[in-house]
């Protein structure tokens, strides 16, 4: 999953997860906010998969053997 971030003109660095609605975080550096967002991301995920939703990101990750 792509991830964009950008430093803020107050210094801290914001990162988020375009395919991923509400996975944005903010970081005092450019590693914490990625870092962040990665768990952030996982955690949505999870939580996606929890309520059954479909997350076509994941269908090349798994498969199931016959």
């Amino acid at each position: 999953m792509k991830i964009e971030i950008e430093r803020e003109e107050d210094g801290r660095w914001i990162a988020e997860v375009p395919d991923l609605p509400g996975a944005m975080v903010y970081g005092l550096t450019r590693d914490e906010a990625l870092f962040k967002v990665e768990a952030l991301a996982l955690r949505v995920i999870a939580d996606r998969l929890e309520n059954g939703e479909n997350i076509p990101e994941l269908d090349e990750l798994f498969a199931v053997s016959a």
